[in-house]
């Protein structure tokens, strides 16, 4: 059977089909560690290690599940594993000082976010493994996404205070998006026709998110998240970040949006947005992937060295997995 991948946009099958559809794996990076960690999702348990990446901030796996992309701050190199032997195969040097990254649908392209500087997406060439541009953005880059059909590459600037949707076929700057303060993770939905209908944006400062239409390039909405005690509140350690990590389940359903200030998952519904639930997770959460059914959020919590594992129906943290220090940015895969 062809193998299949999965961003944290996009669906994981259920754990009952888990046997048909390859091996499924939680990819789990660790800000202040030197190794990425894989998780078995049916029994929520760390059975892998890529060691010897200092720093290492984003991973992604290509489509293939052969290999691993990690962005290495350390280095600031696209560092390459294979995920058969779990070894680092490769380092690319990068313009600068990397953070997040994002992998082409057909395989052929890894685009790195350049946070330093004047800021940049380097496009790496996965045949050669070598870079072979740098896409200028004005302001430095924190995260990097292709949208879900694959035509655009999208970069949000916390220092340009700025999106910037690139043409994923002549890598050239389409449009950009003045906002209020600095852009953190970002989100999408579809038509039904699968182009990209919505971009759901975090910002510095914003306890919440932003609604972009994608087709008129306007915001539209604005959604605070919902007020906790200042007993529960967390005020220290936010980096600037009270809101940091977004994920769409793959019915394009449910929203699902992480609090660090609050220590919560929130689950919207969509298209309307209404506030279905919520569910604590671990010291702040930084990052959430889910598993390829969309039944299971896997949320990364950076205060806590651990990841929670949520239900999405019953909104319940069902287990809590130890991993490495500080993690952050997490991903999904399907193994061959």
């Amino acid at each position: 059977m062809k193998t299949k991948l999965f961003g944290a946009v996009m669906a994981v099958c259920s754990l009952g089909f888990l046997q048909g559809a390859g091996t499924v794996r939680i990819i789990q990076t660790n800000a202040a560690g030197d190794s990425v960690m894989l998780i078995d999702p049916v029994t929520n348990k760390v059975v892998g290690e890529i060691k010897d990446i200092e720093v290492n901030h984003g991973a992604q796996p290509a489509p293939d599940g052969s290999r691993l992309y990690i962005t290495d701050e350390a280095e600031s190199t696209l560092d390459v594993a294979d995920l058969k032997t779990l070894k680092v195969i490769k380092r690319i040097p990068l313009t600068n000082h990397p953070n997040n990254l994002a992998v082409s649908k057909d395989g052929k392209r890894v685009y790195a976010a350049i946070v330093a500087g004047a800021g940049a997406v380097d496009v790496i060439d996965t045949t050669t493994l070598t870079r072979v541009k740098s896409i200028r953005t004005e302001g430095g880059n924190h995260n990097v996404y292709v949208t879900p059909d694959g035509k655009f590459v999208v970069a949000g600037s916390i220092p340009g205070r700025k999106i910037s949707v690139i043409d994923q076929k002549t890598e050239e700057v389409l449009w950009t998006l003045p906002v209020r303060d600095g852009v953190r993770p970002i989100m999408f939905d579809t038509n039904p026709d699968g182009s990209t209908k919505h971009m759901f944006a975090q910002l510095s400062n914003f306890n919440g998110f932003i609604v972009v239409d994608f087709a008129t390039h306007q915001i539209v909405n604005e959604v605070k998240l919902p007020e906790v005690s200042a007993a529960e509140r967390v005020t220290e350690g936010l980096q600037g970040a009270p809101a940091h990590g977004l994920a769409v389940t793959p019915d394009q359903k449910t929203l699902c949006v992480l609090s660090k200030m609050n220590t919560r998952i929130y689950f919207y519904s969509l298209p309307d947005l209404k506030l279905q639930g919520e569910s604590k997770v671990g010291h702040h959460p930084d990052w959430v992937t889910l598993t390829p059914d969309g039944k299971r959020a896997y949320v990364a919590n950076a205060g806590s060295n651990s990841v929670s594992v949520i239900d999405i129906a019953s909104r319940k943290e069902i287990a809590t997995i130890p991993v490495g220090q500080v993690p952050k940015r997490n991903a999904t895969a399907i193994l061959p």
